[in-house]
């Protein structure tokens, strides 16, 4: 039986792990927190699962809280100009519902099941320095853990990572008492630019007590947005929820009035940060002829504006679970380790240049233009909101300036 070690229980780790204990591999994983520290701690990220990534999990027979957890069949999105004034906006149904649980609910959870299923999991913070113990015990080694010094360890990529600090700082509270457009059909996801300084998304999901609403901010670093940063203290879900509440009542009140009532589901609902995007090196050597393999957020991180943290996770998860079942008996050594990632990256790097072209305050040109022509077109719109589920479909017409001018202009009868 061949043994796989996998620090890092997070979205891709721990699918990983459960995948891997389905077709009897010998694993042991390393989580920094039990299932108990995970469901009262605070909250992790706000998590969007477009259908292709929910369709794995549901697969792997993990999609526990499916039955329970809002299914958001809509996209709807507010422009606003460099005034902050609203455009019409559009709204675009997407061709399969987008699901949002709680990682902590998801994460205990799976660490549970890893156990019944008869993993091996050690819980406690690992070190660079035992790296080279944990992977001289296993066949292979795969750190999912994209924080702290183990991340640290996959060198930077130049070629595919623009930045070196981070684009927003980002605030979200979980909640209750939010309600919906009073136009929407069912669950909906909202995204709303804010006069070229952040946006903030409002989407609903499934938390410790139940089905909630998730309301996110991020705002451009030093801007009128950047309310977050407290040098005393965290500030808590009710604080996160008050200055979030006061923006939307100054740059975005149709927000505001839907938003006025919410209040957080419980002590660990918020969640205030930053992300620096990065695409890292996928092996590192931790001893002479000993290396170990990066997934998902190790390797590839992105800021949250476009939701593919959590896709990319199960991706990667999938990807990598295929390849070591393909592999068999034979030694998971660099080159097997490198093409494991070659594969996984012909999807993420789609999902990166779409978040960084995103990332622009403001947007760029040609993206403008295509929002514009979605509140006229349908099929722009459609376009548009379904192409977060697979980025590899922007590439096709939105990541390239020339491609997207002549796909508006052969959809609006208007050369651009």
């Amino acid at each position: 039986m061949r043994r796989i070690a996998i620090v890092g229980a997070g979205q891709a780790g721990l699918q990983l792990a459960l995948g891997l204990r389905e077709h009897g591999y010998d694993v042991t994983l390393h989580a920094a927190r039990t299932p108990d520290e995970v469901r009262g701690g605070t909250v992790l990220s706000t998590q969007v699962m477009y259908g292709p990534a929910h369709a794995l999990e549901r697969a792997a027979g993990l999609a526990l809280w499916e039955a329970g957890t809002p299914a958001m069949t809509s996209l709807r999105v507010t422009p606003t100009d460099p005034a902050g004034s609203p455009r019409r906006g559009f709204t675009a149904p997407f061709d399969e519902p987008a699901h949002s649980v709680d990682q902590r609910v998801k994460t205990a959870r799976w660490l549970e099941l890893f156990e019944e299923r008869g993993g091996r999991t050690a819980y406690g913070t690992v070190g660079p320095e035992q790296l080279e113990g944990i992977a001289g015990a296993h066949d292979l080694t795969v750190v999912s853990s994209g924080r702290g010094p183990l991340s640290e360890l996959f060198g930077r990529d130049e070629r595919h990572s623009p930045y070196d600090r981070p684009q927003r700082t980002l605030a979200t509270v979980y909640v209750h008492g939010a309600t919906p457009r009073p136009d929407a059909d069912g669950p909906q996801l909202r995204a709303t630019s804010l006069g070229g300084q952040g946006e903030f998304f409002a989407l609903e999901g499934t938390t410790l007590d139940g089905p909630c609403g998730i309301l996110l901010w991020e705002a451009v670093p030093g801007g009128p947005l950047d309310r977050w940063q407290d040098p005393s203290r965290p500030p808590s879900p009710d604080d996160v929820l008050g200055r979030g509440l006061d923006l939307l009542r100054t740059h975005a009140p149709w927000e505001y009035e839907l938003c006025a009532g919410a209040r957080p589901t419980d002590a660990g609902a918020a969640l205030v940060g930053a992300v620096t995007p990065v695409v890292r090196h996928p092996v590192a050597r931790v001893a002479p002829d000993v290396h170990v393999l990066g997934m998902a957020d190790a390797v590839v991180v992105n800021d949250p504006v476009t939701g593919q943290g959590a896709n990319s996770a199960a991706r990667c998860a999938d990807g990598y679970l295929r390849a070591i079942l393909d592999h068999g008996e034979k030694p998971f050594d660099r080159t097997w380790m490198l093409r494991t990632f070659t594969a996984f990256w012909e999807h993420a790097r789609h999902a990166v240049s779409l978040t960084n072209l995103l990332l622009g305050s403001p947007p760029p040109e040609h993206v403008r233009r295509v929002l514009a022509a979605a509140e006229e077109h349908p099929e722009v719109a459609h376009r548009y909101a379904n192409g977060f589920a697979d980025p590899a479909g922007f590439w096709e017409w939105m990541l390239d300036a020339e491609r997207c001018a002549a796909y508006v202009a052969a959809v609006t009868g208007r050369a651009v």
